[in-house]
Formats: structure tokens, sequence, C-alpha cells
């Protein structure tokens, strides 16, 4: 087995990879990464310097970043479900859903997670509150733009719902979806019934108790 994917069960960005490896079946095998431990990040620093998770390796090929890692899988390691669009407009709309969810959801929503990991006194209050305030405008700007749309870029699953899935996940623990946005709700329980993101949220249950949030998740999340 040639592909490898560094990980953490916890990671939302290795979520995202995940769902297009489940998605299509992929054989891959799973590497866990421990970057607390100094000599560990340090081995794991040396195949790709940033020393961030996820990282996907195939044979002597070393493939950084979730969007990337993607569009290789879907070029080199094709599946049943392509995941990038032959048409070139049609990328363009799954490339922009893919950065408006990671920069616009999942970058908030881990930044909010990073202030809960320092000690209370150390926290930034007006950082946290804004955050919160930030990830309801985007979710204004989904629930705008979903439209009759089944998936995010249109009526084929992508790219793009590889990083809405665990971006809304995380997200809607800190903001919970408001009656202002029917449309986004419903598009994230059609991801939860995917069983691709299903697969990722079962995996991660016996690590949800180190997520400072793990009081806030629904039961559902938790247990069958």
């Amino acid at each position: 087995m040639a592909l490898t994917l560094h990980y953490h069960p916890l990671s939302s960005y290795c979520w995202k990879v995940l769902i297009a490896l489940y998605e299509n079946g992929t054989p891959f095998k799973l590497q866990g990464v421990n970057l607390g431990d100094p000599a560990s990040r340090d081995a794991y620093a040396a195949l790709w310097p940033t020393a961030k998770i996820p990282l996907l390796v195939d044979g002597e090929r070393v493939v950084p970043e979730s969007s990337v890692q993607i569009e290789y899988l879907d070029y080199r390691h094709p599946g049943p479900v392509p995941l990038i669009p032959d048409d070139f407009d049609a990328q363009l709309q799954v490339r922009l859903w893919d950065r408006l969810f990671d920069c616009y959801v999942m970058t908030p929503a881990q930044r909010y997670v990073a202030q809960l990991l320092r000690p209370e006194a150390e926290r930034d209050a007006a950082a946290l509150s804004g955050i919160v305030n930030d990830l309801g405008k985007a979710y204004d700007l989904i629930e705008s733009r979903m439209g009759e749309r089944t998936w995010a870029a249109g009526g084929s699953f992508s790219m793009a719902d590889c990083a809405a899935a665990p971006s809304l996940f995380y997200a809607a623990v800190i903001r919970p979806f408001g009656p202002e946005h029917p449309l986004l709700a419903a598009y994230f329980e059609r991801l939860l019934a995917r069983p691709s993101v299903w697969r990722c949220i079962v995996e991660a249950r016996p690590v949800f108790p180190y997520y400072p949030l793990r009081h806030a998740l629904p039961a559902r999340f938790l247990a069958d």
C-alpha cells in the first residue's frame, strides 16, 4: 500500500481528506501524529517543514495541504466519485466553496478552540466573541447562496463538501445554526447522512473527551 495519511482523529482538516478517501474506497494507511512529543514532531517535520496535519505520502512523494491532497487523489487515484469536475467553470465553483469553508468556517472554529486551550485567565474574550460573529456572517453567506442545490457547488458531491462537513461539524458546536439558516441546517443533515462523513465522526468518538467543547457535542455524535 503506497498511500499513507499522517493525521489526528480530531483534526477537521484530516477529516476533510479522510472523507475524500472514504468516498472512493481508496486503499491507504493511517499514521497517527503526536505533535506534543518533541522527537515525534521533529521526525514528522523532516517529511514536511511546517509539521502540519494532514500530510499525504504516496511512495516517495509528499503531498501537503488538504485541498492539494484531494486534487492529487482525484487525479492520481481516481475512484467512482469524482471530487473535481471536468468542466472548468464547475471546477472554479468547487474550489471557491472549498476556500469559503476552509477560510471562513473551519479556520475560525480552530481559532476559537485554540483560545480555549489557553489558561482561562489568558483567553481573549473579545476574540472569542468576534469569532462567533464571524461564523454567523459565514452562515449568512452560505444560506444566501445555497438555493436548491443538493451539495455545496451543485448537484454532485465534491471537494467542497469534503471541506464543508468537518467545518460545519465543529462550527455548529460553537455557534449552532439558527432558524434563519434552514438551508444550511438541511445541507448539514445531508452531509451527516453521507457514510464517509459519519465514519469520521464515529472514528473520532474515542478521542472526543480531549476536545475542549466535548460537553457541547450533541448526544447523537457520541453514541449511536
